[in-house]
Protein backbone atom coordinates (compact mmCIF):
# COMPACT_ATOMS: atom_id res chain seq x y z
CA UNK A 1 0.00 0.00 0.00
CA UNK A 2 1.65 3.56 -0.91
CA UNK A 3 2.94 5.41 1.83
CA UNK A 4 0.38 8.54 1.05
CA UNK A 5 -2.60 6.01 0.95
CA UNK A 6 -1.27 4.76 4.24
CA UNK A 7 -1.38 7.87 6.11
CA UNK A 8 -4.87 9.29 4.55
CA UNK A 9 -6.14 5.72 6.04
CA UNK A 10 -4.88 6.50 9.14
CA UNK A 11 -5.99 9.75 9.66
CA UNK A 12 -9.11 9.11 8.58
CA UNK A 13 -9.63 6.15 11.19
CA UNK A 14 -8.21 8.55 13.86
CA UNK A 15 -10.40 11.25 12.78
CA UNK A 16 -13.77 8.52 12.89
CA UNK A 17 -12.32 7.24 16.48
CA UNK A 18 -12.58 11.00 17.41
CA UNK A 19 -15.91 11.89 16.43
CA UNK A 20 -16.78 8.93 17.94
CA UNK A 21 -15.59 10.00 21.31
CA UNK A 22 -17.13 13.03 20.96
CA UNK A 23 -20.51 11.68 20.38
CA UNK A 24 -20.53 9.36 23.37
CA UNK A 25 -19.20 12.56 25.74
CA UNK A 26 -22.30 14.58 24.56
CA UNK A 27 -24.82 11.19 25.15
CA UNK A 28 -23.34 10.70 28.46
CA UNK A 29 -23.72 14.37 29.40
CA UNK A 30 -27.41 14.52 28.31
CA UNK A 31 -27.99 11.29 30.11
CA UNK A 32 -26.16 12.80 33.18
CA UNK A 33 -28.42 16.15 32.58
CA UNK A 34 -31.29 14.61 32.07
CA UNK A 35 -31.49 12.43 35.58
CA UNK A 36 -31.06 15.14 37.50
CA UNK A 37 -33.40 18.48 36.22
CA UNK A 38 -33.19 21.34 38.05
CA UNK A 39 -37.03 20.94 39.79
CA UNK A 40 -39.41 24.22 38.51
CA UNK A 41 -39.92 26.28 41.79
CA UNK A 42 -43.83 25.68 43.06
CA UNK A 43 -46.24 28.58 42.52
CA UNK A 44 -49.24 28.67 44.70
CA UNK A 45 -50.65 31.52 41.99
CA UNK A 46 -50.59 28.57 39.47
CA UNK A 47 -52.86 26.73 41.66
CA UNK A 48 -56.68 26.37 43.41
CA UNK A 49 -56.49 26.45 46.70
CA UNK A 50 -59.15 25.68 49.96
CA UNK A 51 -59.51 28.18 52.46
CA UNK A 52 -60.81 27.62 55.88
CA UNK A 53 -61.38 30.62 57.90
CA UNK A 54 -62.36 31.42 61.45
CA UNK A 55 -62.77 34.93 63.14
CA UNK A 56 -65.26 37.23 65.48
CA UNK A 57 -66.87 40.08 64.34
CA UNK A 58 -67.93 42.61 66.41
CA UNK A 59 -70.70 45.51 65.58
CA UNK A 60 -69.22 48.75 65.01
CA UNK A 61 -70.81 52.30 64.73
CA UNK A 62 -72.72 53.67 61.92
CA UNK A 63 -75.78 54.28 60.68
CA UNK A 64 -76.66 50.83 60.78
CA UNK A 65 -78.22 48.73 64.17
CA UNK A 66 -77.23 49.87 67.72
CA UNK A 67 -77.99 46.87 68.97
CA UNK A 68 -74.81 44.79 70.55
CA UNK A 69 -73.74 41.57 67.94
CA UNK A 70 -71.14 39.29 67.98
CA UNK A 71 -70.81 37.52 65.12
CA UNK A 72 -68.58 34.49 64.40
CA UNK A 73 -67.94 33.82 60.75
CA UNK A 74 -67.17 29.83 59.16
CA UNK A 75 -66.15 30.75 55.94
CA UNK A 76 -64.94 27.53 53.32
CA UNK A 77 -63.30 29.35 49.96
CA UNK A 78 -62.13 28.02 46.68
CA UNK A 79 -59.48 30.38 44.92
CA UNK A 80 -59.01 30.10 41.46
CA UNK A 81 -55.35 30.13 39.89
CA UNK A 82 -54.16 33.60 38.30
CA UNK A 83 -56.58 35.58 36.81
CA UNK A 84 -54.42 37.50 33.21
CA UNK A 85 -50.99 38.12 33.70
CA UNK A 86 -48.26 38.35 36.61
CA UNK A 87 -47.18 41.92 36.84
CA UNK A 88 -43.95 42.60 38.51
CA UNK A 89 -44.37 44.86 41.42
CA UNK A 90 -41.78 46.29 44.52
CA UNK A 91 -39.66 43.57 44.41
CA UNK A 92 -42.61 40.54 43.84
CA UNK A 93 -45.48 39.84 41.55
CA UNK A 94 -48.74 41.14 41.64
CA UNK A 95 -52.00 38.82 40.71
CA UNK A 96 -55.28 38.55 40.68
CA UNK A 97 -57.59 35.44 41.34
CA UNK A 98 -61.24 34.37 41.76
CA UNK A 99 -62.56 33.96 45.20
CA UNK A 100 -66.15 32.19 46.16
CA UNK A 101 -67.14 31.12 49.31
CA UNK A 102 -69.75 29.51 51.87
CA UNK A 103 -70.55 31.55 54.98
CA UNK A 104 -72.13 29.85 58.04
CA UNK A 105 -71.97 32.39 60.89
CA UNK A 106 -73.52 31.77 64.17
CA UNK A 107 -74.78 35.10 65.96
CA UNK A 108 -73.15 34.72 69.61
CA UNK A 109 -74.97 37.71 70.88
CA UNK A 110 -77.22 39.67 68.85
CA UNK A 111 -81.42 39.27 68.55
CA UNK A 112 -80.41 36.65 65.74
CA UNK A 113 -78.97 33.56 65.73
CA UNK A 114 -77.07 32.78 62.65
CA UNK A 115 -76.10 34.04 58.94
CA UNK A 116 -76.05 31.62 56.23
CA UNK A 117 -74.86 32.57 52.77
CA UNK A 118 -72.58 32.26 49.39
CA UNK A 119 -69.97 35.04 48.43
CA UNK A 120 -68.01 35.84 45.15
CA UNK A 121 -64.71 38.39 44.98
CA UNK A 122 -62.04 39.29 43.05
CA UNK A 123 -58.66 38.74 45.36
CA UNK A 124 -55.48 40.51 44.28
CA UNK A 125 -52.41 39.35 45.81
CA UNK A 126 -48.71 40.48 46.31
CA UNK A 127 -46.32 37.97 46.72
CA UNK A 128 -42.06 37.55 47.19
CA UNK A 129 -40.10 36.00 44.13
CA UNK A 130 -39.68 32.90 46.61
CA UNK A 131 -43.39 32.56 47.18
CA UNK A 132 -43.33 32.01 50.67
CA UNK A 133 -45.80 35.10 51.80
CA UNK A 134 -47.89 37.24 50.24
CA UNK A 135 -50.16 40.35 51.25
CA UNK A 136 -53.49 40.27 49.62
CA UNK A 137 -57.10 42.32 49.64
CA UNK A 138 -60.01 40.81 48.79
CA UNK A 139 -63.61 42.80 48.34
CA UNK A 140 -66.93 41.49 47.15
CA UNK A 141 -70.38 40.45 47.85
CA UNK A 142 -73.00 38.16 47.61
CA UNK A 143 -76.16 37.20 49.39
CA UNK A 144 -77.35 35.37 52.36
CA UNK A 145 -80.24 34.35 55.05
CA UNK A 146 -80.89 34.57 58.59
CA UNK A 147 -83.64 34.31 61.59
CA UNK A 148 -84.85 38.29 61.66
CA UNK A 149 -86.31 39.51 64.85
CA UNK A 150 -86.79 43.05 63.56
CA UNK A 151 -90.80 42.78 63.79
CA UNK A 152 -90.40 41.37 67.56
CA UNK A 153 -87.15 43.49 68.66
CA UNK A 154 -86.37 47.17 67.44
CA UNK A 155 -83.08 47.48 65.70
CA UNK A 156 -82.77 43.81 64.82
CA UNK A 157 -83.45 42.76 61.32
CA UNK A 158 -86.54 42.98 59.03
CA UNK A 159 -85.99 39.99 56.58
CA UNK A 160 -84.97 36.67 56.35
CA UNK A 161 -83.43 37.06 53.22
CA UNK A 162 -80.28 39.95 52.41
CA UNK A 163 -77.46 40.98 50.61
CA UNK A 164 -73.75 41.01 51.99
CA UNK A 165 -70.33 42.67 51.27
CA UNK A 166 -67.01 42.19 52.65
CA UNK A 167 -63.68 43.71 52.85
CA UNK A 168 -60.58 41.53 53.94
CA UNK A 169 -56.93 42.67 53.74
CA UNK A 170 -54.45 40.60 55.47
CA UNK A 171 -51.17 38.65 55.11
CA UNK A 172 -50.45 35.03 54.13
CA UNK A 173 -47.52 31.97 54.52
CA UNK A 174 -46.95 29.27 52.27
CA UNK A 175 -45.57 26.24 54.40
CA UNK A 176 -44.28 22.46 52.81
CA UNK A 177 -47.00 20.15 51.30
CA UNK A 178 -48.47 23.04 49.80
CA UNK A 179 -49.89 24.74 53.18
CA UNK A 180 -50.67 27.72 54.09
CA UNK A 181 -51.79 29.90 56.79
CA UNK A 182 -52.95 33.98 57.10
CA UNK A 183 -54.65 36.38 59.42
CA UNK A 184 -56.62 39.44 58.20
CA UNK A 185 -59.05 41.66 59.22
CA UNK A 186 -62.75 41.41 57.85
CA UNK A 187 -65.58 43.47 57.45
CA UNK A 188 -68.81 42.50 56.64
CA UNK A 189 -71.69 44.34 55.98
CA UNK A 190 -75.40 42.94 55.92
CA UNK A 191 -78.74 44.50 54.67
CA UNK A 192 -82.06 43.59 52.75
CA UNK A 193 -81.54 47.18 51.38
CA UNK A 194 -85.43 47.47 51.94
CA UNK A 195 -86.79 44.82 50.75
CA UNK A 196 -88.48 45.28 53.85
CA UNK A 197 -89.31 48.37 55.81
CA UNK A 198 -87.68 47.31 58.48
CA UNK A 199 -83.87 47.74 57.19
CA UNK A 200 -81.11 49.11 60.15
CA UNK A 201 -78.32 46.47 58.90
CA UNK A 202 -75.54 45.28 60.31
CA UNK A 203 -71.67 46.53 60.35
CA UNK A 204 -69.35 44.23 61.85
CA UNK A 205 -65.24 44.19 62.30
CA UNK A 206 -62.73 41.73 63.51
CA UNK A 207 -59.83 39.29 63.12
CA UNK A 208 -59.87 36.40 60.95
CA UNK A 209 -57.66 33.59 60.97
CA UNK A 210 -57.50 30.72 58.11
CA UNK A 211 -55.55 27.80 56.99
CA UNK A 212 -55.33 26.49 53.23
CA UNK A 213 -54.59 23.90 50.86
CA UNK A 214 -52.90 24.18 47.24
CA UNK A 215 -53.90 21.73 44.57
Amino acid sequence: MPTRLKSILILGLGLACAAARADEEVVAGAVVAGAAPSAAPYDPVQHWELDYESGVLWRVTGDATPLTYVVQPQILSVKSPLVGDIRPFFGGDLVMRNRFSLLAEPIDIGPEHHFFGITASGIMEWWDKKRTRSLFFSGGGGIGWLDSKGHEIKGAQGEDFNFTWFLYPGVRFLFRNRLSASAGVYFQHVSNRYLNRINPGLNAVGPMLSIGWHF
